[in-house]
C-alpha cells in the first residue's frame, strides 16, 4: 500500500537494533504506515534519551506482537 505522505528513511542505527534483537523481520511484516510512523515517531524526538526510549517501544512491541503504539493492533 503506498503512502500518502513523506516516507520517513530508516536510519543505519535503527536497523542494526532491529537486526540485533532478531526483529527485523516482524517490522518488515507491519502495514507501510506503521513502519513510518514508527520511524518518524522516533526521529522527531529531541533528546537522544527519548529517542532511545522510542526506540526500545517499538522494540518490545514487535517483540510482543498484537501492539502498536500501546494500542491493541489485530495485523
Amino acid at each position: 500500500m503506498a503512502l500518502s505522505r513523506d516516507i520517513n528513511p530508516m536510519p543505519d542505527w535503527i536497523r542494526s537494533a532491529l537486526v540485533a534483537r532478531r526483529l527485523l523481520e516482524a517490522y518488515e511484516r507491519r502495514p507501510d504506515y506503521q513502519r513510518n510512523d514508527y520511524l518518524g515517531w522516533i526521529a522527531r524526538a529531541k533528546l537522544d534519551a527519548t529517542r532511545g526510549k522510542r526506540l526500545e517501544q517499538m522494540l518490545d512491541e514487535l517483540e510482543r506482537g498484537g501492539v502498536y503504539m500501546r494500542m491493541v493492533w489485530k495485523g
